[in-house]
């Protein structure tokens, strides 16, 4: 009988740890659960929200503080662009060339490396239907072809 008692006076005591929780003002047991119960899912979805805010927030501070270094130079007939990543990303010399593509630059030398981190050093030649352009232009093409590899 005297463990009857102990083992209701801990279950009060645990309820009553759980409604001062929960901020619940039930008094039975199965509304105390249910209350409890309700604060838990708002618990997950403001979890789940932190989560997705902090996720965004690493995913664009990420991809700002990855941006590989480009320089641009410009030479008597053409650009020397300089692209040097900390990481290698699979695509990132294709998205590179195909910019030069669009920029209507033809590639006249490159040397290339992507074992650990990417280097490229390439002489881009304007071809001669192209309407002239300059450094900036090349660089902010480069950038963005990078940036949109997705």
């Amino acid at each position: 009988m005297d463990s009857r008692r102990r083992k209701k006076a801990a279950m009060q005591r645990k309820l009553q740890q759980l409604r001062s929780v929960t901020n619940s003002s039930a008094v039975n047991r199965a509304s105390i659960i249910v209350d409890a119960t309700r604060y838990i899912e708002e618990l997950k979805q403001k979890v789940d929200g932190l989560n997705s805010e902090l996720g965004t927030a690493e995913s664009s501070s990420i991809s700002q503080d990855e941006l590989p270094m480009v320089t641009v130079e410009t030479l008597e007939r053409g650009f020397l662009i300089n692209v040097f990543s900390e990481r290698n990303c699979p695509g990132m010399l294709v998205a590179i060339l195909d910019a030069f593509e669009e920029l209507g630059l033809d590639v006249l030398d490159a040397r290339v490396s992507c074992e650990d981190t990417f280097q490229l050093e390439a002489v881009g030649g304007e071809s001669q239907e192209n309407e002239s352009i300059d450094a900036q232009v090349v660089k902010q093409a480069v950038l963005k072809a990078i940036q949109n590899m997705d």
